[in-house]
């Protein structure tokens, strides 16, 4: 298991007995979350860089410097990994080498993490715009506006992005960048995990599922404290964190 560290390195323990396996240091806290494909495990750092390293053995594989603190959580690809980064740029590495493929700008920091849905590439940037890029070139295929900046990540459902905006609005996008419907969730949302024909996402001190369809609300849930976490479906319950050291789980 691979717990983000928010300290300055990542480590791992074994899911059984919780003993700590391996730990690699970076030389700056680490607040993404760990992404794993081929036995190797890619994140990044607020050091500007983002790192490769065994999973087994916690071996590093390659270090990469970026152009600003890293804490969009990376996509891995088959031979790319995709990440956000504070100098407003995405970037396309090399999974093998940490070579950079390509880098596309927006107007401001990226903290949003990406989503690829076929050959696109879609992340949301703090300038106001979901970006959806060429996810082999970084050739911008559209941009489309929102209210206020984007610190949550894209869930994807078929062809179908949502995101949610700090201007409290859920917006579910086609691959082509049209709008199919806004919603209006709270002042704050995080990223909005797609449950089969539901969209979950938390606001502030509750969590409300709408329809994927038409962004109807279905249900509200109130919860005892905010809430800054992503919520979990395990067979048939969602299960989320407060900030007032609860964990709820919801049916």
């Amino acid at each position: 298991m691979l717990p983000p560290a928010e300290r300055n390195g990542n480590f791992a323990v074994d899911c059984v007995s919780g003993a700590k396996v391996w730990e690699s240091s970076t030389g700056g806290e680490v607040w993404t979350s760990p992404v794993v494909r081929g036995g190797v495990v890619f994140f990044g750092s607020a050091d500007a860089r983002m790192y490769a390293v065994e999973a087994a053995t916690g071996r590093a594989r390659w270090t990469q410097p970026l152009g600003g603190r890293v804490y969009s959580t990376a996509y891995a690809a088959e031979k790319q990994i995709y990440v956000g980064c504070g100098d407003g740029k995405i970037y396309s590495l090399d999974a093998s080498s940490g070579k950079i493929l390509w880098s596309t700008a927006t107007g401001n920091g990226i903290d949003s993490s990406p989503a690829v849905v076929g050959d696109t590439v879609v992340i949301g940037s703090e300038d106001f715009f979901v970006y959806a890029m060429d996810a082999n070139t970084g050739a911008v295929r559209w941009k489309y506006e929102t209210g206020l900046g984007i610190a949550s990540s894209p869930a994807v459902l078929d062809e179908l992005v949502v995101i949610g905006s700090k201007d409290g609005y859920l917006y579910a996008l086609d691959i082509p960048g049209q709008l199919r419907w806004k919603a209006r969730a709270s002042d704050v949302i995080t990223s909005p995990p797609v449950f089969g024909e539901r969209v979950v996402c938390v606001q502030s001190g509750g969590t409300l599922a709408l329809d994927i369809a038409t962004g109807n609300v279905i249900w509200r849930a109130g919860l005892g404290g905010a809430v800054q976490s992503v919520p979990v479906l395990a067979g048939d319950v969602i299960y989320v964190a407060s900030l007032n050291g609860e964990v709820y789980a919801l049916e």
